[in-house]
């Protein structure tokens, strides 16, 4: 500045205020919490004597919010020539709003005043502080929800579960400037800039924000969404890992948006910008959850009498779907309400005009407060909808079937400090005992079941065994349909690509069981990369047309990799092909979480492979920098 230098005392600050490494280009500070700036000041230009020191904050520029504050000094050196610097401890209030404010200080007399800008510092909320509506009181879940940069995200099927690596990002150059860039382009900032400066003390008006910001439906968001056909144009929502690579490509084109994201990217992306705002937040997934998009709290599942299941219903259960959870006080809705806040930004119902979800209390989930906003009903129906499996035959409904269990089977997020998951299903679930009837229990006199005897990986036979118990005083004469189709995991089944079909006889008081093989080449040529295979078994009774269903979804395991670190500063990876032919353009790859610069490809470091024989075993060397998590694909 004109009048001397300014010195933000960046280590310090930084170091006081747990912001480390969140940015290179500005101070960043919780608000609530004292930092430290030095002014350094030329010969002679402030008499400390005849001259006051006001300091003045602003956010943004216009339509600004100001606040001037005079400085006290604890005491004045006798000699005026002694004031070269003076350091200056400045604190905000602990609801100040967040974003990039401007400092300026003012040197003036009662007839005169000089104005000079410092620069600019970040401050973000806090939650060390106490009366932080955002304060997490634990030290293990402030490092885990807060500070770490690396998470898992579960995936996959309640039978078979899957953890996939992500890298949050929040450390990596850019990132801090991203999330802000966020708020500057939300269509609240665009239309009322004071009145969005103001409401971003509030962490509940922070989340619906940026939750409806990661999605590009109705804004300048950071992803758009696909989820059938192919990613031409884009980046397959499987190929991310994290979040860095997603905010770097949206800024610097422009705020236009990323293609492409699913459940699991939307949610990774937005948990990185609230950890980064200071909003302790983690990933969360739920396995079969509901769609319920005319708030019926039912969701329907029809299959045809040969077990294949029809894509017929308007809503849907996805195998698994994935959202966020932010930590907040919630004084809108009072002590009750507080802490963990379901926060969805796939775009699939509009909450208040705009593609949002949350937040909405877990504890009114848990409950059933289903009118607490936000948007309870809609989440309570994705952890607890009764599903109703309708047999049709000739356009009729011949069998009618509900299961109040299935749903919001497992819900599961990364444990602290762990790779194991840690099960959040009873934070959702009601504690009080209801009994249920069994979905496989059809009409007394006749149980059906079906399971398979193993979840398989690639290159296995799937093998299923269908249980019918006759429970009634006759012999029953039974045809028996078993189908299996290939499904995306939030989405209905395909064709069938396989069936099976025979006459069975069963004696009263009996039990019969009936197995089933798929070998591996009946559906190699189907499966695609995150495919679920659902399996159904229709008994029919040819006396009675009575028909009695079973049906089971399980994701088909990928084969593993090996890893081993080899010495202080190598990893070795290997990998098998299990598959009965050769991958074609396969690729091995790992990443390093700020250790490597992109995805590196292993087989082609070491061998230059890009097809993977059946049987072959490929593996690299890499050399790292240091031993934090490394990611595999």
């Amino acid at each position: 500045w004109e009048g001397g230098l300014v010195n933000f005392e960046a280590e310090e600050n930084h170091t006081s205020h747990e912001t480390l490494g969140l940015s290179k280009k500005h101070l960043v500070v919780r608000r609530g919490k004292p930092f430290s700036v030095t002014l350094l000041f030329y010969n002679n230009w402030w008499n400390g004597y005849t001259e006051n020191l006001v300091l003045e904050v602003s956010l943004g520029m216009e339509d600004r919010i100001q606040s001037k504050m005079p400085v006290q000094f604890c005491d004045k050196p006798s000699d005026p020539h002694c004031w070269s610097s003076v350091t200056i401890n400045i604190c905000s209030p602990v609801l100040s709003s967040v974003g990039v404010y401007c400092l300026w200080v003012h040197i003036q007399t009662a007839q005169n005043r000089r104005t000079y800008a410092l620069g600019d510092f970040v401050l973000l909320c806090n939650p060390w502080h106490k009366d932080d509506p955002v304060y997490i009181p634990l030290d293990a879940h402030i490092e885990e929800y807060i500070k770490s940069d690396y998470g898992l995200v579960y995936m996959g099927t309640p039978l078979n579960i899957s953890g996939k690596p992500w890298s949050f990002g929040q450390y990596e150059p850019g990132v801090l400037e991203a999330c802000l860039k966020l708020l500057q382009v939300s269509p609240e900032h665009l239309s009322d800039k004071q009145n969005d400066y103001i409401q971003r003390a509030n962490p509940v008006y922070l989340s619906r924000v940026i939750c409806a910001m990661v999605n590009s439906n109705d804004d300048l968001g950071i992803l758009e969404g696909k989820w059938h056909g192919n990613y031409k144009g884009g980046i397959k929502p499987t190929d991310w890992s994290g979040s860095a690579d997603i905010l770097h490509r949206w800024v610097s084109s422009n705020c236009k948006p990323v293609r492409y994201g699913q459940c699991w990217v939307y949610a990774s992306v937005l948990c990185t910008v609230m950890r980064v705002l200071g909003i302790p937040s983690r990933v969360v997934t739920v396995f079969n959850a509901a769609h319920d998009g005319d708030g019926s709290v039912k969701i329907e599942e029809i299959y045809s009498s040969t077990g294949e299941k029809l894509n017929l219903s308007k809503d849907s259960i996805w195998n698994f779907h994935v959202w966020v959870e932010c930590w907040m006080r919630r004084p809108d809705l009072g002590p009750g309400f507080d802490g963990w806040q379901v926060v969805d930004p796939t775009p699939q119902e509009k909450s208040a005009g705009k593609f949002c979800c949350g937040p909405c209390p877990v504890v009114a989930i848990q409950q059933r407060c289903l009118h607490v906003p936000y948007d309870s009903s809609f989440v309570y129906a994705s952890v607890d909808a009764d599903i109703i499996r309708l047999i049709v035959h000739d356009g009729l409904v011949v069998q009618r079937v509900v299961d109040t269990e299935s749903v919001g089977q497992l819900i599961y997020t990364k444990g602290i400090g762990s790779d194991r998951p840690n099960n959040l299903t009873q934070t959702y679930k009601s504690k009080t005992i209801l009994s249920f009837s069994s979905p496989e229990k059809m009409l007394p006199g006749l149980e059906v079941s079906l399971h398979t005897e193993k979840i398989p990986s690639v290159g296995d036979n799937i093998i299923m065994c269908v249980t019918v118990t006759n429970c009634s005083n006759t012999d029953r004469i039974l045809m028996e349909h078993v189908n299996a189709q290939l499904k995306e995991y939030n989405c209905s089944p395909q064709e069938s690509f396989w069936r099976t079909k025979k006459e069975v006889h069963i004696q009263q008081g009996k039990v019969l069981t009936l197995h089933h093989t798929i070998s591996p080449s009946e559906y190699e040529s189907y499966l695609g990369a995150d495919d679920i295979v659902n399996v159904a078994v229709v008994i029919e009774d040819l006396r009675t047309k009575e028909r009695f269903l079973a049906a089971q979804e399980f994701s088909i395991s990928s084969p593993p990799i090996s890893i081993e670190m080899k010495e202080e500063h190598t990893v070795h990876v290997s990998f098998i092909n299990t598959f009965s032919t050769a991958l074609n353009g396969a690729m091995l790859t790992v990443e390093g979480f700020g250790l490597l610069q992109d995805k590196q490809n292993v087989s082609s470091m070491k061998h230059n492979v890009v097809t993977f024989k059946c049987g072959q075993v490929t593996t690299g060397l890499l050399h790292i920098h240091a031993m934090i998590p490394l990611l595999f694909l």
